[in-house]
């Protein structure tokens, strides 16, 4: 899926237009813990997150995300937006929650790129 599909089903907003590509989007997850983010994300995925901080982004890049979309509104600060366009990490912002965001973007064909957790047991 086209990042300007999955902006489109957001309803989002680009916050760094100087980087953004229409990239080829593989998949997709949820996320705000970022050591999850490290543990299960495959690379070329699109990151949703309620979390809004300088974290987000470092983790977004050593786990190789190709963009990350601020949930319920959230607005990243100047600092945060300049570090996403020194790496080259298009930030988009939604009005939506999570679990709604997933829902649409799974609907629409977007597949998770999460590994599964096997192994875990309550």
């Amino acid at each position: 899926m086209k990042l300007s599909e999955i902006i489109k089903h957001a309803n989002g907003e680009v916050l760094n237009p100087s980087v953004f590509s229409d990239y080829d989007i593989v998949g997709g997850c949820g996320a705000d813990l970022m050591s999850d983010v490290l543990a299960a994300v495959k690379p070329g995925a699109v990151l949703l997150t309620g979390l809004c901080n300088p974290q987000v982004v470092r983790t977004a890049h050593v786990a190789d995300v190709r963009a990350i979309v601020f949930l319920r509104g959230k607005q990243p600060t100047p600092e945060i937006v300049e570090l996403a366009t020194q790496e080259n990490i298009p930030l988009i912002s939604s009005g939506m929650g999570m679990f709604e965001l997933c829902g649409r973007l799974y609907k629409a064909g977007l597949h998770s790129l999460e590994s599964n957790w096997d192994g875990f047991h309550e």
